[in-house]
């Protein structure tokens, strides 16, 4: 399966360290990750919070393959909009959900402070 995952600068650069490979482990006020099911709701993140309540120059939205047999395991939820879906991966398992990514994670879209999108990858 394919997902999306809207990240700001801090997130990026440990993502880029591990090789696009995994995601960093959560913090402690963190409990959950939600990776994303669809390219807008990403960029909505991406766009209209990371850069406005992150106080970072820079938000992107990655872009990934997850084993299919893994992810079955997760409901996915829509969380207000009907293309606001993402899943809930409890912290304690982001481990398990890092070994079972396909390939590399991607960027996909990258926004800069101004709200400009530059680009699609």
């Amino acid at each position: 399966m394919i997902l999306y995952r809207p990240v700001g600068a801090n997130e990026y650069a440990l993502i880029e360290q591990s090789g696009f490979t995994r995601f960093p482990p959560r913090l402690p006020e963190q409990p959950i990750f939600y990776p994303v099911t669809n390219e807008k709701y990403a960029s909505e993140i991406a766009e209209k919070w990371n850069l406005k309540y992150n106080a970072e120059y820079k938000s992107y939205v990655l872009k990934f393959e997850v084993r299919d047999d893994f992810i079955r395991k997760y409901k996915p939820r829509t969380v207000g909009a009907s293309y606001h879906e993402e899943y809930w991966i409890p912290a304690e398992e982001l481990d398990e959900f890092n070994n079972n990514i396909v390939g590399q994670i991607g960027v996909y879209r990258v926004f800069e402070e101004t709200g400009g999108c530059y680009g699609n990858h």
